[in-house]
């Protein structure tokens, strides 16, 4: 199995994922400008990386983790919803409908640190190619948006692995108790896996 924790393959996982990048981009040149991409999947499964790779070659990049619940949000009820744990509100009205409209969207995120939302914020104009990044961004509530959408996936245990290399030990066991689990009641509630146009595995040997 590949593994992304070890170094010597490191540059066959980006090369793979620089492949993908650039038939994301063939497929967007097939839509007027503005194209909005969601590229939703599995944790440490690559869509960070993906994006970062889109926004070297000139995509924009929205981020999901800058999304994470208000205050006043983070309440039972909330967490118990399938994909509840995402300001999915914040990421419509602020830069999805805006942007739909042909005007600036303003990204503001929250900051987990000081629990309230950042002092940072910035516009992103309604042009060329958007990319909407993380998990929940394929939330029903937000599908209609996008031009085009990824889901991203990744076996199990690699996942495992790659989350113990980035995070460490400690907090491979908040993801493995409720990162993990919250995402897959999302993906098996509203079929995400099943609904995206295009599915990337970067678990899969055979193609590295």
């Amino acid at each position: 199995m590949f593994s992304f924790s070890q170094q010597e393959n490191v540059p066959f996982y980006i090369a793979y994922l620089n492949q993908k990048a650039d038939e994301i981009l063939a497929i967007a040149k097939t839509y007027p400008e503005p194209v909005f991409i969601a590229i939703d999947g599995r944790c440490a499964s690559g869509k960070t990386s993906l994006a970062s790779i889109l926004e070297a070659k000139g995509a924009r990049v929205v981020h999901m983790d800058d999304y994470f619940p208000r205050v006043e949000q983070r309440t039972k009820e909330r967490f118990d919803e399938p994909g509840g744990n995402l300001d999915r509100e914040r990421v419509e009205e602020e830069v999805l409908i805006p942007l739909k409209e042909g005007k600036n969207g303003v990204v503001h995120p929250f900051d987990c640190t000081r629990m309230e939302l950042s002092e940072r914020k910035w516009e992103i104009e309604p042009k060329g190619i958007i990319i909407f990044e993380g998990s929940y961004s394929l939330h029903p509530e937000l599908r209609k948006y996008y031009d085009f959408s990824v889901f991203m996936d990744v076996l199990p245990e690699e996942q495992l692995d790659r989350i113990r290399e980035r995070n460490g030990e400690k907090k491979l066991e908040m993801f493995k108790s409720r990162w993990i689990p919250f995402e897959e009641k999302y993906f098996s509630a509203f079929g995400v896996k099943g609904y995206a146009d295009l599915y990337i595995n970067t678990s899969m040997t055979d193609e590295f």
